[in-house]
């Protein structure tokens, strides 16, 4: 598997650079790979070279891997100083729903377009979304699109100022459990135990909602990567980011064995048939 050190920004000529209009909105998404779909949303601050990293992990596992851009510098080492200030803007964008309160982010619907358009294009059983931090809980949502299969929600991070609120609406949040219980589809999500960002709350919350559909996973700290780019260092600022900027890239280390875990989930539920009521439109 794909090594390269992340300490440099990504150049991205792997992956082929598409314009995807969904409901008049165009955002530009890197593709690459063959085999089902799965859609894999960037954390903040951007598509950095840690997250390329994990799509060239989904993409060599046997899928179509697909990642849209929804803010900062596509392929950018995650600096602190533009880290701090993409934050800001996506904070006040009328696209996401920061804090507590907001309902579920609107992106989130652009996002369930491209999905569908994927499984469209890619076939098979069905597509996965996986989610990161900033769009960590954007995979639970986007599971109201019945191509969406396979949830990862990945250190969810919002709402910022609520650490046992959950970046949904009360309809949609019920509308994502009814589904989950209908299809028999299961959510799988990662923290480790000491972030700020994501705590124990959160996990709980999604627990209270989802019950035995949700498949939370809880590595310790201490086995986090200690030296992290500037954002997550200075910004960020705890263990975070599980299979991204925390990962350590050793065999056996429990970051691995989380991206393992999700690789496995994604060919459970991407690579056999499913029922048709999976994929077939209300």
């Amino acid at each position: 598997m794909n090594t390269a050190d992340s300490r440099h920004d990504d150049a991205i000529t792997d992956f082929s650079r598409r314009l995807v209009e969904v409901d008049g909105t165009v955002k530009t998404v890197y593709a690459s790979g063959t085999g089902p779909a799965v859609v894999l949303m960037p954390e903040m601050p951007g598509i950095s070279p840690d997250v390329l990293r994990l799509a060239r992990w989904i993409r060599e596992a046997g899928f179509t891997v697909h990642v849209p851009s929804l803010f900062g510098v596509d392929g950018a080492h995650p600096t602190a100083e533009r880290g701090r200030e993409i934050v800001r803007r996506a904070c006040v964008s009328a696209e996401f729903r920061a804090f507590a309160g907001g309902g579920t982010s609107p992106v989130t619907a652009w996002l369930r377009g491209l999905a569908r358009q994927a499984h469209t294009e890619c076939g098979g059983p069905g597509v996965g979304a996986i989610g990161l931090c900033f769009t960590g809980n954007f995979a639970l949502t986007m599971a109201l699109e019945p191509a969406v299969v396979a949830p990862v929600v990945n250190h969810p991070s919002l709402p910022l100022d609520d650490p046992a609120g959950l970046e949904i609406s009360d309809e949609d949040a019920l509308a994502v459990r009814d589904r989950l219980v209908r299809d028999g589809l299961t959510v799988l999500a990662y923290r480790f135990d000491d972030d700020r960002w994501c705590t124990g709350q959160r996990f709980a919350a999604y627990r209270r909602l989802l019950g035995d559909a949700f498949d939370g996973r809880v590595l310790a700290g201490g086995c986090a990567r200690t030296d992290p780019p500037p954002f997550f260092a200075e910004v960020v600022a705890s263990p975070h980011s599980v299979v991204t900027a925390h990962l350590v890239d050793e065999d056996g280390h429990p970051t691995v064995r989380a991206r393992d875990e999700i690789l496995a989930f994604l060919a459970a539920r991407l690579k056999h048939p499913a029922p048709p009521a999976e994929i077939q439109r209300p």
